[in-house]
């Protein structure tokens, strides 16, 4: 007979698949009935496309790799090397799931579309004086209107593809290829996250996981992999209660403030890293760095609050502010689900429990005053831009709970096919 613990992890888990099947099932109807979901795959933004392609050997190989030597090999390496050894992986990992589509069409091409960055950075012959003139240009229907992306964000990330152009490294390769860079920092973050909030042994346990982290997808390749990798990189950094760290912690968050307006989130994650250990210290000096940015940003003529407002006006100047918000309540969970593994549903019940006890076949990471996690999903999934791609074979994937996952997103989706994308002069991020 299951125990009481089991069980309730059995109730989540069945409540979670209930979610993902009635937010699918509701979109399909919906979408038949005619219904602006603007979302062919509801409860995600895209295409079901199932193929397989050059990735997809490399992405099952290190799949299985990673499940049958990681958890051995994190617990023997020297931490340093370990650190090494997951970002290594981690950009694997994402690398292998972008070529699912090819070096062109996957990595290439990715950040060169009409709706992305690198299509206004030819716009930028002044950084300051597109800095200063950034909300003239956030509105749709008027001369010199920012594409897509650029609008519904702050400058920061154009300006970050921006100095890479201005350093020779504004191809979309290029543009690419340091998104992946950055984004592969979040397998270094977490486990030292974890080690500076617990230990190093739930550190060393949570390698494997986040080296396989669902969400890579999202990762390789778009901007949201350096948003991930900048948010990450600061809770790490705040983690640590040191000095320097917490200054250079805070600038990145205060960056992150202007990468997306959606990373105002990531303020709840540092303020619980801060409650745990009390760092009241390493709080101040982390405010203060990311005061810093937003004088810097300040001072060169762009305000946040304008800059949102503004991206408010200019979704419901588009068609997506047709879509009903009743079925999105739900349909955002859906798909959250989807991104972290509805199995994820199953650690919940673990949240006020004791730890359970440790074997040699189970990996169970704890933070503190948080929650033990503990889950798996089965399959590779690559789920590009405008595809969703079902690996051969069946691999099985742990994915702890310990990961933070970047939320510069307000709504998590993907784009649909570049064909559609004429109609997408709105915005939902």
């Amino acid at each position: 007979m299951p125990t009481p613990s089991r069980r309730a992890q059995l109730i989540a888990l069945a409540t979670a698949a209930l979610v993902v099947a009635a937010t699918a099932i509701a979109g399909v109807a919906l979408n038949r009935a005619g219904v602006p979901l603007h979302a062919d795959a509801a409860p995600l933004f895209g295409f079901l496309n199932p193929h397989v392609g050059p990735g997809t050997p490399l992405a099952v190989a290190l799949a299985i790799a990673v499940v049958v030597w990681g958890p051995p090999l994190a617990s023997r390496l020297a931490w340093r090397g370990l650190l090494a050894a997951s970002y290594a992986a981690a950009l694997a990992w994402t690398v292998s799931l972008a070529l699912v589509d090819g070096w062109r069409a996957g990595i290439t091409e990715r950040l060169t579309d009409w709706t992305e960055y690198l299509h206004d950075v030819p716009r930028v012959h002044d950084i300051p004086a597109m800095i200063d003139e950034f909300t003239q240009h956030v509105l749709a229907g008027q001369p010199g209107s920012w594409t897509v992306h650029v609008s519904g964000h702050p400058p920061g990330a154009l300006l970050v593809y921006t100095w890479l152009d201005r350093l020779g490294l504004g191809s979309g390769t290029w543009a690419s290829v340091v998104t992946l860079l950055v984004g592969a920092l979040a397998a270094v973050a977490v486990p030292v996250t974890v080690r500076a909030l617990h230990d190093e042994r739930a550190a060393r346990a949570v390698v494997p996981f986040v080296v396989l982290f669902p969400g890579a997808v999202w990762m390789g390749v778009s901007a949201d992999g350096l948003f991930t990798g900048v948010t990450t990189t600061a809770i790490a950094l705040l983690a640590l209660r040191r000095a320097l760290p917490s200054l250079l912690g805070g600038v990145l968050l205060g960056s992150a403030l202007f990468l997306s307006y959606g990373l105002t989130l990531v303020a709840v994650i540092a303020l619980a890293v801060v409650l745990v250990h009390r760092s009241w210290r390493s709080l101040l000096i982390a405010g203060f760095g990311a005061s810093l940015v937003v004088a810097a940003f300040a001072a060169f003529g762009f305000w946040w609050l304008d800059g949102y407002h503004l991206v408010i006006q200019r979704y419901h100047q588009g068609e997506f502010a047709q879509r009903p918000y009743a079925y999105w309540v739900f349909g955002n969970l859906g798909a959250l689900l989807l991104s972290a593994g509805p199995l994820t549903a199953a650690a919940l019940p673990l949240a006020t429990s004791p730890p359970p006890t440790t074997t040699r076949n189970t990996a169970v990471i704890r933070t503190p005053k948080t929650a033990v996690f503990r889950t798996r999903i089965t399959g590779v999934i690559r789920t590009t831009r405008n595809t969703a791609v079902i690996g051969s074979g069946s691999v099985l994937i742990f994915v702890c709970g310990a990961v933070i996952r970047q939320a510069g997103s307000v709504r998590f989706r993907l784009e649909g096919d570049h064909r559609d994308r004429r109609r997408h002069d709105s915005i939902a991020g």
